[in-house]
């Protein structure tokens, strides 16, 4: 969707040092392997870690950029955590952070406040802040500020779909950052086992939704059914509407986290909005990737999700929607079939 936005005051930002100075351990050891891959050292190219996007209630948020060798007008994703939205950290690298680099997109992984201290629209404030600091300081660093899109892993995957769903909506916009002349839209969403629906997902596990402990009944700040509205406002498959950014969808058949009905839900409400969704269920996949118990047959595959197969999916996708001319707001760029993945 596509509203008026007004201005603010730009906020501050922090430098730290090139990679590998001040990674934590699992970013580091990507850079390790990254180095020892032929040819893919130049490709990881440095890390400018923990810059302030925005201050709240006297607390820093903060992002790490990482940039590719090429830095220069490089698209750029934004990758959120999973972590049921009140854990999990931007320091942990996911398996396709090394592929995003060699392909020479620039990454920025995002903090967002957990619903234990905030609950929901806290958490895509944040992220929404975080995108407009990162179009606010593009020249800084190189990336091109009109080409972003949004990745995420459960929870992760669940806000980058709501950037993708709700640019401009003045009820999760937030002002957190500043920075309310520059929009927090991205151009396109690739969202891993994301929850979409939190109406329907109180049907089918309440244990989630509306019983005191829950992921949900905590981000919400009770439980769904006895709040309707905030539940739809927080669930993305209620935000479709024609013109909104194209979707690639993974999910898992043995999911028992969050089920696959949660994609397939989206799927449909992008199918009949017409926006552009390709979901590919992996078949026998739970929640989060796994080793195979055995190799895949055919291709040897060890893991689930981290496969040559949807690698080359994920930069394809990326690669249609950013490195051609920037897809502006509103304009719907060509859709895809529903494919299955062993």
């Amino acid at each position: 969707m596509n509203r008026t936005r007004s201005r603010s005051a730009i906020a501050r930002s922090h430098d730290s040092e090139p990679f590998p100075l001040g990674l934590s351990f699992p970013l580091l050891a990507l850079g390790l392997l990254l180095a020892l891959a032929p040819g893919r050292a130049r490709a990881a190219g440095k890390v400018v870690a923990d810059l302030v996007y925005a201050e709240v209630d006297g607390r820093e948020l903060h992002l790490d950029l990482h940039l590719p060798a090429k830095a220069k007008d490089a698209p750029l994703v934004v990758y959120i955590h999973g972590g049921g939205w009140r854990g999990g950290s931007r320091k942990q690298a996911p398996w396709f952070l090394g592929p995003l680099a060699e392909a020479g997109y620039a990454v920025a992984s995002v903090e967002y406040r957990f619903s234990e201290t905030a609950p929901f629209p806290a958490q895509i404030h944040d992220c929404k802040g975080a995108v407009r600091w990162l179009r606010a300081h593009a020249g800084r660093y190189g990336y091109d500020a009109s080409r972003v899109a949004a990745i995420g892993c459960s929870a992760g995957g669940h806000l980058a779909l709501l950037l993708g769903l709700t640019d401009g909506d003045k009820r999760l916009e937030g002002t957190v950052g500043g920075n309310l002349d520059r929009s927090s839209g991205v151009a396109a969403v690739v969202d891993f086992y994301g929850p979409t629906d939190f109406v329907l997902r109180s049907k089918d596990q309440p244990q989630q939704t509306d019983k005191k402990g829950g992921k949900v009944f905590q981000l919400l700040g009770g439980p769904v059914q006895e709040n309707l509205d905030r539940a739809r406002l927080a669930s993305p498959a209620w935000h479709v509407s024609p013109g909104d950014a194209p979707i690639l969808a993974f999910h898992g058949t043995a999911d028992r986290t969050v089920l696959i009905n949660q994609s397939e839900r989206l799927r449909d409400a992008c199918t009949q909005a017409g926006v552009p969704i390709a979901l590919h269920r992996v078949d026998g996949a739970g929640h989060g990737d796994s080793r195979r118990k055995t190799p895949q047959e055919g291709t040897g595959e060890t893991m689930y999700f981290a496969t040559r197969e949807n690698r080359g999916r994920l930069i394809q996708f990326l690669d249609a929607h950013l490195k051609k001319s920037p897809r502006p707001t509103g304009v719907t760029a060509p859709g895809a079939a529903e494919k299955s993945v062993r």
